[in-house]
């Protein structure tokens, strides 16, 4: 399955669907590099991307949310901080040898946690920021 940055997952801000853009691409490397029989290659440059990403990326939303006075920040901002636990602790649990089919499955998943936040959360904020 390849992600893209549809209509549905547009924020309406640019700064927010670039970054969004830039973790599709990275995840869809992955993909393909699996696909390929390449993912285990693949694997340590994507989880370095990643983790970074939300950081600086949340980062990002976060500072917008308080310069607007955005009145979701405090869900918001607890999804964040737990998202990004669960992705340090997925990404801490992959074998060195290279990732495992399941440990793929569950980044992968977790990856889908993401796309749905984007699709709700991330719109409701690309809307308020508009009107803003």
């Amino acid at each position: 399955m390849r992600y893209e940055l549809t209509k549905d997952l547009e924020t309406g801000n640019a700064i927010i669907d670039k970054e969004h853009r830039d973790l599709l691409k990275a995840v869809n490397q992955l993909l393909d590099a699996c696909s390929k029989g390449q993912g285990r290659a693949s694997m340590e440059p994507t989880i370095k991307f990643l983790n970074n990403y939300v950081e600086q990326h949340f980062s990002h939303e976060e500072q917008l949310q308080q310069q607007s006075r955005y009145p979701g920040i405090v869900p918001h901002r607890a999804f964040h901080t737990q998202y990004k636990k669960t992705l340090r602790d997925i990404t801490s649990s992959i074998s060195p040898a290279g990732p495992t089919v399941a440990e793929l499955g569950r980044l992968n998943g977790h990856i889908g946690v993401l796309i749905t936040h984007i699709r709700t959360e991330d719109k409701k904020l690309g809307a308020f920021l508009k009107q803003a």
